[in-house]
């Protein structure tokens, strides 16, 4: 693309997020990220060694208003059973000035922690939690 318009500049806050199929309106904020680990491979001839993909890493963070106990409900029996429950997750992101939407799905998510309880007086309640993923699917792109 030559050229853009400042309108055309995707905002976040048209960003919506699902759940296990559940829409999620308290989500303030989603991030999800691919990290390639790579090794070191050296090459005769050359002082700098090149570099082999051998393996991704899949984390995200999502940031809640706390309004429900959807985390706890949804995590704290299979945590306390001994089981990592797995969890979907759709990401949403439809500005309407922008040249479409944008929408991924996050497929074996596994969140590394619970948080059972953290407020504070004169202070929103609000959740950031960590997540794995195992797997992403692009349904919409721009």
């Amino acid at each position: 693309m030559d050229n853009y318009t400042a309108d055309q500049v995707v905002n976040g806050t048209f960003g919506e997020m699902w759940f296990d199929g559940n829409f999620m309106a308290e989500t303030t904020a989603l991030q999800a990220k691919v990290t390639l680990t790579k090794t070191a491979v050296n090459i005769c001839g050359k002082l700098v060694s090149g570099q082999k993909v051998t393996g991704m890493e899949l984390k995200g963070t999502v940031k809640l208003n706390k309004v429900t106990s959807a985390m706890i409900k949804a995590n704290s029996d299979n945590i306390k059973a001994g089981k990592t429950p797995e969890h979907t997750i759709v990401s949403n992101l439809e500005d309407p000035q922008s040249l479409g939407a944008e929408r991924i799905v996050l497929m074996g998510v596994m969140f590394d922690e619970l948080t059972l309880v953290d407020w504070e007086a004169k202070k929103n309640g609000e959740e950031s939690v960590p997540f794995t993923f195992m797997d992403w699917d692009l349904l919409d792109v721009i």
